[in-house]
């Protein structure tokens, strides 16, 4: 999936994989805007073991994903950003590209 492609590319490929294949999906069956670095385990070894993407790169991309504040860590939970919230209270799909213009233009004021 991977091979071929640059380091942004990569790092990229990575944060849309998570987003769109365990992250998202989790956050929709559990209705709830948190869940623990266990659930996120479970999903992500369900996620990678038909894909091919292996644990280690679905890793980087959970972390790249919180570079990029659509997941945060709160203690021992983790959370998506607030302004998805509405995104799971409706069962709304919400791809990667839209959590990024989320968080990017409605946090900062437009800018």
């Amino acid at each position: 999936m991977l091979a071929g492609m640059g380091k942004h590319a990569t790092a990229t490929a990575q944060r849309r994989f998570v987003w769109a294949r365990i992250v998202w999906p989790l956050v929709l069956r559990t209705r709830s805007a948190a869940f623990t670095l266990e659930q996120y385990q479970r999903a992500r070894d369900e996620a990678c073991a038909g894909s091919g993407v292996s644990v280690h790169s679905a890793s980087r991309g959970l972390a790249s994903l919180q570079k990029r504040d659509l997941v945060r860590r709160e203690g021992r939970l983790y959370s998506i950003h607030y302004r998805l919230i509405p995104y799971m209270r409706l069962g709304a799909e919400c791809g990667y590209a839209t959590a990024v213009a989320e968080v990017r233009v409605r946090s900062k004021g437009g800018k």
